[in-house]
C-alpha cells in the first residue's frame, strides 16, 4: 500500500514537472497565498482542489467538522501566521453538506473525544432547534446545521484578538463563510462575510 502511494507520488511529480518546468523550485522558494482556509478534515474536501487553486495559493487548517474553538491553539497559531506573516486578505470558513462530524453531533451515541470537540455544533442545534425542526427530513436539518456551524465559525474568527488587532492596524481582511456540496462539487456563499468596516467605530479608532 505504501509503495503504491510513493509510486503515484513519483508519477505525479514527473508529470507536474513536464507540464510546468520549474514548478517545484518556484513553490520551494516562497509561499504567498491569497487565502487562509479553515475546513473540514473530510478527505473528500481538499481545499485547493475544490477551489481550483494551486497548493501555493491557499494556506490551510482543517479539523473535524471545521469547528472554530476559541481555545484551539493549533487553529489560532495558523490564523496568526496567515494574517501577520503571510498577509492573507481573504479568510474562508468552509463546511460541507453530508458532514460526518455534524451527523455525529446530532446522534445520541458515544463518539469518544469527538463528543467534546463537537459541543459547539450541539449548542447550535439546541439554539436553533425550533427552526431546524421545521424540516421533516433529518438530512436537510443536518445540512442546515452545517451551514449554521460555518456562520458561527465566521463570527468566532472575527472575535479573536488576532483579527481585532489586524483590523485596528488597518488590514483590509475579509472573513467569508462557504459550504461545499459533495453532490455537485460546487461551493456556495452563505453571505455572512465580516470585514473591517463591520467593526464598531470605537474599535476602529482604538490603537
Amino acid at each position: 500500500m505504501l509503495e503504491n502511494l510513493l509510486e503515484r507520488n513519483r508519477l505525479w511529480s514527473r508529470s507536474r514537472q513536464d507540464e510546468e518546468p520549474g514548478y517545484f523550485s518556484r513553490l520551494a522558494s516562497h509561499q504567498a497565498p491569497e487565502f487562509f482556509w479553515i475546513g473540514c478534515s473530510d478527505s473528500r474536501v481538499p481545499a485547493n482542489v475544490v477551489a481550483g487553486l494551486d497548493p501555493g495559493e491557499v494556506f490551510v487548517h482543517r479539523n473535524v467538522a471545521n469547528v472554530v474553538h476559541s481555545s484551539d491553539l493549533n487553529l489560532l497559531s495558523a490564523l496568526e501566521f496567515a494574517v501577520e506573516t503571510l498577509k492573507v486578505r481573504e479568510i474562508i470558513v468552509c463546511g460541507h453538506y453530508g458532514c460526518g462530524g455534524v451527523k455525529a453531533a446530532t446522534e445520541d451515541l458515544p463518539h469518544g473525544l469527538a463528543d467534546h470537540w463537537l459541543e459547539p455544533i450541539r449548542r447550535q442545534a439546541r439554539y436553533h432547534a425550533r427552526a431546524l425542526d421545521q424540516h421533516s427530513d433529518i438530512e436537510v436539518r443536518r445540512d442546515r446545521l452545517a451551514e449554521l456551524n460555518v456562520i458561527e465559525g465566521v463570527s468566532r474568527v472575527a472575535e479573536t484578538p488576532i483579527m481585532r488587532r489586524a483590523w485596528r492596524a488597518g488590514a483590509e481582511i475579509k472573513i467569508h463563510g462557504l459550504i461545499y456540496s459533495l453532490k455537485d462539487g460546487l461551493l456556495r456563499d452563505l453571505e455572512c462575510t465580516i470585514r473591517r468596516s463591520d467593526l464598531p467605530n470605537s474599535e476602529e479608532r482604538a490603537s
